[in-house]
């Protein structure tokens, strides 16, 4: 695979992020909501965090790592992000975001079912999983909606701001998907 595929579903299209989508990024991820909501989305989100996001995600592409994708509406307007990162041993991490206009909407469930068909088919992992927030179960939903099932939680297993959090671990296998 020399580029990241494209993908496209129902509403959308999943592609590669470009160096033009970063202003974009940049205005979606200033509300607080996202630091608060992720492990790695700082606040305030600066040009400087976009461009070393894509920097980070151009690299892991390049050692087949990482495979980080723009969600897109038919339009190509950016509407967020999806991708899986290559955990070793046959497994990898999927992770999301999206803007808060398009919450709600059923994007994100389209999104992911297509990484997860990516990732089983293309890519060939025995295991895609899945953490978030317990303060933010939205996105747990989304994980159930395409047949992740909770493996565990991880006791106090992340620390933000101070406060340590058990954080569930939802998981699918290759066997249970195809």
């Amino acid at each position: 695979m020399k580029n990241l595929p494209q993908i496209e579903t129902e509403r959308l299209i999943l592609n590669a992020i470009t160096c033009s989508d970063i202003p974009q990024i940049v205005e979606y991820l200033q509300d607080k909501v996202y630091s608060d909501f992720t492990s790695n989305i700082p606040y305030p989100y600066r040009k400087e965090d976009a461009e070393y996001w894509l920097q980070l995600a151009e690299e892991a592409f390049v050692k087949r790592q990482g495979f980080t994708f723009a969600i897109r509406n038919k339009d190509k307007k950016l509407i967020g992000a999806i991708g899986l990162h290559d955990e070793g041993s046959d497994k990898a991490e999927m992770g999301y975001w999206i803007a808060i206009p398009y919450w709600n909407q059923g994007y994100v469930t389209e999104a992911a079912k297509a990484i997860l068909d990516f990732g089983f088919r293309e890519l060939k992992f025995n295991k895609i999983f899945a953490t978030y927030f317990p303060h933010n179960p939205a996105s747990g939903k989304v994980l159930e909606k395409i047949g992740l099932k909770k493996e565990a939680i991880l006791i106090q297993h992340l620390k933000k701001d101070g406060q340590y959090y058990d954080i569930p671990l939802f998981s699918i296998f290759r066997n249970e998907y195809i």
